[in-house]
């Protein structure tokens, strides 16, 4: 192999001691002191590469290598260097990685690329701490403007407005993000699985074919808050409640829908949160993905249906806000076929495979051609401290996309 085991394990053992919470899982949330350290090693570790390096409106780091003909749209290869609250080291950082060992590697073979490469590290992609996922791709697509920057905040109230401006961004430039499609020929990203299937197989590479969509909204219950000990059971209006028999029916119009549709309510605040008050106010998130756009759409009219009809029942109000809504997106055979043949070069055993996650390459496959590779996860566990992908698992599939970046972007036969 031409990658480094020893430079890929020491890159995600490094970025991993940028973190909030150590002893408790991976804690980077955007524009946060612990995302400036990351930002500055990944920085450091692109102008090592002779990189030339910029940071878009949105906050993400590109490193730009230079082709033979640099009038013509660049490949990148990239992912996402923030993480959820106490999560793990590879999921992001494994795909921003990919993208520095295979600069290094283009350079100590001294291998020039008809087309420009660029290496992306992108932020907010969990939405961790704004609740604005899929923050540096959408920016990528136009699909975020100034209003979202004052509309979104984290626990604390901090819109990502004023987060981006105490850290050093202009968020009136937020649109100067946005990329011409004519500009990018591909985008490939490669991830750990985050899931069971590759271990269990046995296999090395996932190559993924489809990328289920997501729609996530903010409800808000609000019913009648009241003294916990003299308010009788049959005179209540409890937010909670309600919110609790709402939580489970989206529960099982998501085991109803099939084929592989989920819903997940994954944040839930009670107000005013009184031991001995009965609650006024719940507010909720609801986490809705498949592979069909129709069961997303129908899931989504049940719930504000149901809402409807047990607040007007119960004499309570409601409010239903859709904060991201992505679609089904089915990758291209082009680049699929590319990474196929190249496991087989190598030797590595391959699974096509539907992602059950967003990742930016869902984002970015609206304007692109993309290339979405998985390696496999210990035990299917992600998002938590236990997520862990073997080094030479993870190496594998950095040889798949450096083998795959070097056909798409046309390396130079040496004469």
């Amino acid at each position: 192999m031409f990658t480094s085991k020893e430079r890929i394990k020491n890159d995600i053992e490094k970025l991993s001691k940028f973190n909030a919470s150590p002893w408790e899982g991976l804690t980077r949330l955007s524009f946060s002191k612990e995302d400036k350290k990351a930002r500055e090693y990944i920085k450091r570790k692109m102008e090592e590469a002779r990189l030339e390096i910029y940071e878009d409106a949105a906050g993400t780091i590109i490193g730009r290598r230079m082709g033979i003909d640099n009038h013509l749209p660049v490949v990148m290869i990239g992912s996402h260097f923030d993480s959820v609250k106490n999560g793990g080291n590879f999921d992001g950082p494994a795909g921003v990685i990919t993208g520095l060992e295979i600069a290094r590697v283009l350079n100590e073979r001294n291998i020039k690329t008809k087309y420009p490469l660029e290496f992306i590290a992108m932020i907010e992609e969990e939405g961790a701490r704004f609740g604005s996922g899929l923050f540096g791709s959408r920016s990528m697509v136009g699909k975020v403007g100034k209003d979202d920057l004052e509309k979104y905040c984290d626990e604390n109230g901090t819109t990502i407005a004023k987060a981006m401006r105490d850290f050093g961004f202009n968020p009136d430039n937020i649109t100067k993000a946005k990329r011409d499609p004519k500009t990018i020929k591909a985008f490939f990203e490669l991830h750990i699985e985050q899931g069971p299937v590759l271990e269990t197989e046995h296999k090395d590479i996932g190559i993924v074919d489809t990328i289920v969509g997501i729609d996530q909204y903010n409800i808000e219950v609000t019913g009648i808050s009241g003294h916990a000990g003299t308010t009788p059971m049959n005179m209540r209006n409890d937010a909670l409640v309600l919110a609790s028999d709402i939580v489970k029916q989206i529960n099982l119009m998501a085991k109803k829908a099939g084929e592989g549709t989920v819903a997940t309510v994954g944040n839930l605040k009670v107000y005013p949160g009184g031991a001995n008050i009965i609650p006024k106010k719940v507010w909720f998130s609801v986490d809705v993905r498949s592979r069909d756009k129709n069961k997303i759409e129908t899931i989504a009219k049940e719930i504000d249906e149901l809402l409807k009809h047990e607040c007007k029942k119960q004499k309570a109000f409601y409010k239903m806000e859709k904060k991201i809504s992505v679609d089904p997106v089915r990758l291209p055979r082009n680049i699929s076929e590319v990474l196929k043949r190249k496991c087989e070069k190598l030797g590595f055993s391959y699974k096509e495979m539907i992602s059950g996650a967003g990742h930016d390459a869902m984002i970015l496959a609206g304007i692109t051609d993309v290339g979405l590779v998985f390696v496999p996860s210990k035990y299917g566990k992600s998002h938590c401290p236990e997520e862990w992908t073997d080094y030479d698992q993870l190496q594998k599939g950095i040889e798949v996309v450096l083998e795959a970046v070097l056909v798409i972007a046309e390396k130079e036969e040496k004469k």
